[in-house]
């Protein structure tokens, strides 16, 4: 049974990677960190779970950043949440998104990592658990490699500080979407509860990629979606 740190988002796959390590006895210390979202109602989400898991729970305040991370639709009140496939994202005259890829934060999971790490070395955490899945797994902040490189990186930083043994684990690497949900529902994990849209109002919105991606994923994994979305009428796409 080790101590881990769980970033945790309080969306889908945050919250059953929690669910998960605590189902295999893992002792968790849970954070939320704010980095300017737009969509912070996911912080909600995430403290909840804590509760339920009976987690210590912390919320990093990194909202400062947001003016180094515009470009981004996430961050930047002057770029608009495209809806899923629409390849807009500025508002007209008024920002400049990341090039065909407004939903991207550049190097946001090294700055969530980093402050993960730092509180693993006040509590002599013996992990960070960070819940990317299978289909995050890009050329970029999301890969193994850079995983693995930041690991090394932290292991040099925390040198003599840390847990000598300190990892980085991604326990849910390997599972497409559709697998994460069918293990949350095995593990009960009460999805009406955790928050995935990307403009973060009151219910979510159902158009942006977001949205889409998690209504297809309960269709594809054959579990009911209590999800109650904006825009019902908006059909998830065959998986």
């Amino acid at each position: 049974m080790s101590k881990i740190i769980a970033v945790v988002s309080g969306g889908i796959d945050s919250v059953t990677m929690a669910y998960h390590l605590r189902a295999q006895g893992h002792r968790l210390h849970m954070l939320g960190i704010d980095y300017g979202q737009r969509h912070r109602r996911e912080l909600a989400c995430a403290r909840l779970a804590a509760e339920r898991l009976g987690a210590p729970y912390e919320e990093a305040d990194l909202g400062g950043a947001r003016g180094v991370l515009r470009g981004s639709s996430l961050t930047d009140p002057a770029v608009d949440v495209p809806d899923e496939g629409h390849p807009g994202g500025a508002a007209a005259g008024s920002g400049i998104a990341v090039p065909g890829r407004p939903n991207i934060v550049p190097n946001r999971n090294a700055l969530l990592l980093s402050a993960a790490f730092a509180l693993a070395v006040v509590e002599r955490a013996e992990a960070v658990a960070f819940g990317i899945m299978a289909e995050d797994i890009g050329p970029s902040d999301t890969s193994l490699e850079f995983l693995d490189a930041f690991l090394s990186m932290e292991r040099i930083a925390t040198r003599g500080h840390a847990h000598p043994d300190l990892d980085l684990v991604a326990p849910l690497s390997r599972l497409l979407k559709r697998e994460v949900i069918a293990l949350g529902d095995r593990l009960s994990v009460p999805f009406a509860d955790t928050w995935t849209c990307f403009r973060g109002g009151e219910l979510h919105c159902g158009r942006c990629a977001s949205c889409v991606e998690r209504r297809e994923a309960f269709v594809a994994a054959g579990v009911h979606d209590p999800t109650v979305y904006a825009s019902p009428a908006v059909a998830a796409r065959e998986a």
